[in-house]
């Protein structure tokens, strides 16, 4: 019997996108380019009127039946920083920074381009601040991981191959209200980090520089 998963996605935005293209997504977002939506209505109506403006949610769904999916929600937080490191632009202020990106590319980097569809944590301005630290070796493995995991923030969904492109199908838009959802968008990234359980320094944790020796 063959399986067949449909997604329902949603992709927030400041215009209504009828017609997604690979070659139009920007190239540093987390998984490369690409176009990158979320199975949560609310959350996408968030991201919709980040900057503060009134916003659309534009609404698909993405046959993943013959696509090649990789969930980083299933692999080591390492193998997701490495990706980070490869597509988002940090800031490398220090010999360990450098040092760190490096062996993460070394040891635990995953070949997007093998993939259709890429699900995992987005690098909103909280989680981002995570990855710096771990590389920065002010936040070890157990802390990242407990950070992530802590916020039960919704996946991202990232198509990032002409396939996967071929395989959605627009449904509607719908619009965005800017006094509701710009407020819980920085809301939630506030209480990411206000609510976060690693304030405390956890010495037995492996920091990076602990896998670099």
């Amino acid at each position: 019997m063959i399986k067949i998963s449909i997604l329902r996605l949603y992709h927030g935005s400041d215009k209504i996108i009828t017609e997604p293209k690979l070659k139009l997504g920007q190239v540093n977002n987390d998984y490369g380019q690409g176009f990158y939506c979320t199975e949560n209505i609310e959350l996408a109506k968030e991201w919709a009127c980040k900057y503060n403006k009134d916003g659309f949610v534009n609404e698909y769904t993405l046959d993943t039946t013959t696509l090649k999916v990789l969930n980083l929600k299933n692999q080591s937080v390492l193998n997701w920083i490495a990706i980070l490191l490869n597509n988002r632009i940090f800031n490398l202020d220090s010999n360990i920074s450098k040092t760190a990106k490096s062996f993460l590319l070394s040891h635990f980097y995953i070949d997007i381009g093998k993939y259709d569809v890429v699900v995992g944590y987005r690098a909103d301005n909280s989680y981002f601040s995570y990855a710096n630290s771990f590389i920065s070796n002010s936040l070890g493995t157990k802390g990242l991981s407990n950070a992530l995991e802590f916020s039960e923030y919704p996946e991202q969904v990232g198509l990032v191959s002409e396939k996967a492109f071929s395989n959605l199908k627009y449904i509607k838009s719908m619009s965005a209200d800017k006094t509701i959802y710009y407020p819980k968008y920085c809301e939630r990234d506030i209480n990411i980090i206000k609510n976060n359980p690693i304030s405390k320094l956890d010495l037995d944790d492996v920091f990076v520089i602990d896998m670099i020796r």
